[in-house]
């Protein structure tokens, strides 16, 4: 399984079709690919397992976010106040 997120990670270019969004308007997927990768790494973590399956997520949010969600969101995550459920 670790080799096929691998090779997934090595051919990605962009954030690919999801049928959960599939308006123009890609704001909620964006929040929502933010909000899994961080769901991902905190679950890996507490089960001790490698976290590298989770990078997937994050590239889809760098590609879609602007950087100033990101940034944004990082520090009300640092600071506490962040909306989202993690």
């Amino acid at each position: 399984m670790a080799e096929d997120i691998q090779q997934k990670l090595e051919k990605y270019r962009t954030a690919p079709f999801d049928s959960r969004f599939p308006n123009q308007n890609q704001t909620k997927n964006c929040w929502q690919n933010y909000l899994d990768f961080y769901r991902c790494q905190k679950s890996l973590d507490a089960k001790g397992v490698d976290t590298a399956p989770c990078d997937w997520y994050k590239r889809v949010y760098k590609s879609l976010c602007p950087i100033s969600w990101i940034e944004n969101w990082d520090s009300q995550r640092e600071d506490g106040t962040f909306p989202g459920k993690i």
